[in-house]
């Protein structure tokens, strides 16, 4: 029988814990990364020559310990595995993935795919939510891990999230000048959350820290707010918020925004994994067992990619995924899976909490005027949405994204997938779960038009139902 070609994308807590655990049973994973370093969004490192130079405790604060530790275990692995950072995996065909490195194309065979993929930002709009000076809360961190940066002299972070806080946290504790935090959720409801918040008291506690240490050190903090505009002619001057029944403005050159975070699934998409509807993450997600296993046979999920629950999770997802991958192809399978199982339900619990005290903001699509942009890259606004679907061209999402593009541009839905659906939702009366999904197509993300003339029948540059209905 023919060794395994275990393929692992993604090099984040997932990832590194996976190729660990398959490096000690001596299988050698290639390791695909498009980051330059391993870590993920959460451990993420500053490229080599940076230009400046901050501690792991400046970078990761209470994670610092966690950040080492998993930036170690890749130092120590690094020579028994193929890593390929600065790769970008653009489709899956059929036992093959085709990935972009310096404008290389090359495709990667596998026998066994473990897709760690992780999360981006989940976004809502708001008018004038595409005006410079607005980013998302993931962007706001990125600048200030890699590039050293702020987003703004004056920054405004709102939304909903644990990285609400923690990013607000990280920049004013970075020597950068927050003007406040706007949070959509009432402090009456993450109190009711508690409970269940309590499951993980450490993390609460880091929490309740961030919160207090912000409130300390004069940040102003905005419960229950709607999220109005980002105000200013050329770029963002001021962000205005309702609140109590009355309009509030605040000056600040920059905004960073999110509604928690959306799971990466667009791989498993095209490696044809089964999908449901999860309630607690509001999304379409790949379907999998407590392993890690998928609908299907010799492909393995792990990590943030498979559903949000945070990087203690991923790292813990990653090994028991590895272990199921061991099982599968008759090695020698270390204890510990039970153990694993174990905390990840723990986890489960806590998260479950988050939810109900991050929720996104009931009737969210009510406050969108018509002109608003909801598809930045195809430049549609919620107006032109409202009409095919009052009109009854469009009862489902692809329907949507056939008529009035929404969905096919750079970003492949990732910056309006949500919005689009909760906006189909609250105009046909029914749950977003009933609007369906929109379909993954290659290349995930945007690559040189040259590809089309390279790419394999395996890899088309257009999924054959990209007419949709």
């Amino acid at each position: 029988m023919k060794p395994a070609t275990v393929v692992i994308v993604g090099a984040g807590p997932a990832g590194v814990r996976a190729a660990e655990t398959l490096v000690a049973a001596g299988v050698r994973p290639v390791l695909i990364d498009e980051a330059a370093r391993a870590g993920g969004q959460i451990y993420r490192q500053p490229p080599e020559g940076a230009g400046f130079v901050r501690t792991k405790s400046e970078l990761y604060g209470f994670e610092a310990g966690k950040a080492d530790a998993l930036h170690g275990a890749m130092v120590r692995i690094a020579g028994k595995i193929d890593y390929r950072p600065r790769t970008l995996v653009w489709a899956v065909g059929r036992n093959t993935l085709d990935t972009l490195r310096d404008g290389q194309q090359e495709s990667v065979p596998f026998t066994h795919l473990l897709i760690a993929s992780g999360a981006t930002d989940r976004i809502l709009p708001f008018s004038g939510w595409t005006r410079p000076g607005v980013y998302s809360l993931g962007a706001a961190q990125i600048a200030l891990k890699s590039q050293g940066c702020a987003i703004g002299a004056r920054v405004v972070f709102a939304g909903t999230g644990p990285l609400l806080y923690l990013v607000a946290y990280q920049y004013a504790k970075a020597g950068a000048r927050v003007e406040a935090v706007l949070d959509t959720n009432a402090f009456s409801r993450q109190a009711a959350a508690t409970p269940k918040l309590l499951k993980s008291p450490s993390t609460f506690g880091k929490g309740l820290y961030y919160v207090s240490w912000l409130i300390a050190h004069g940040v102003r903090i905005e419960r229950g707010v709607t999220l109005l505009a980002a105000e200013g002619e050329r770029a963002v001057s001021g962000v205005r918020f309702g609140r109590g029944g009355k309009e509030h403005s605040i000056a600040c050159d920059a905004i960073g925004f999110g509604y928690g975070l959306r799971a990466e699934t667009q791989l498993a998409d095209l490696a044809g994994c089964a999908f449901r509807f999860d309630a607690l993450n509001r999304a379409w997600l790949p379907e999998r067992d407590i392993a890690g296993r998928t609908s299907v046979p010799n492909i393995y999920l792990a990590g943030d990619g498979a559903g949000i629950a945070g990087a203690d999770a991923a790292e813990l997802a990653g090994r028991r995924a590895a272990l199921a991958l061991l099982e599968d192809t008759g090695h020698r399978v270390p204890a510990g899976a039970a153990a694993l199982e174990k905390k990840l339900a723990d986890i489960a619990r806590f998260r479950a909490g988050l939810e109900q005290a991050f929720a996104l903001p009931a009737d969210c699509t009510a406050a969108w005027p018509d002109d608003m942009t909801v598809c930045r890259c195809e430049e549609v606004d919620a107006g032109t949405l409202r009409r095919c679907i009052r009109n009854g061209e469009a009862r489902e999402i692809n329907r949507l994204k056939a008529l009035t593009r929404v969905g096919m541009g750079r970003c492949q839905g990732r910056m309006c997938g949500a919005a689009a659906a909760e906006l189909l939702s609250a105009e046909t009366g029914r749950p977003v779960s009933d609007v369906g999904r929109l379909r993954g197509q290659a290349p995930v993300k945007p690559v040189p038009i040259s590809l089309a003339f390279t790419a394999g029948d395996d890899a088309p540059l257009a999924s054959p139902d990209d007419s949709d209905e």
